[in-house]
């Protein structure tokens, strides 16, 4: 990784590969559930992960001591909107799956 300075004086991280614009902090996250999007592939989620941990800590590539701690929560998040989206039941999108929406019997 290269750094450098944008244009608003902001330091720029060249060659880290995200889905938003190239070398600055996206400051939304794409709606990942239908009919927004037909499914949310795994980069899809990975990305948002990703966009939320870097909004959240303020930090676009996390210092070297940092790193572990940063990867976990992306990893976290990662797994907590895959289970949201597969979870969710949103009327008019077809046919719920088997077991979503339905309370564990207890």
């Amino acid at each position: 990784m290269i750094r450098t300075t944008s244009r608003a004086d902001r330091p720029v991280w060249i060659g880290v590969e995200d889905s938003c614009h190239a070398g600055r902090m996206c400051r939304s996250i794409k709606t990942l559930r239908p009919p927004h999007v037909v499914e949310a592939t795994q980069d899809d989620v990975r990305a948002a992960a990703l966009q939320y941990v870097r909004k959240i800590s303020g930090f676009r590539a996390p210092a070297a001591h940092n790193a572990a701690t940063f990867a976990a929560a992306v990893d976290a998040v990662e797994a907590a909107t895959r289970a949201l989206l597969d979870d969710l039941v949103v009327r008019g999108a077809g046919p719920p799956r088997a077991g979503a929406g339905v309370a564990a019997d207890g």
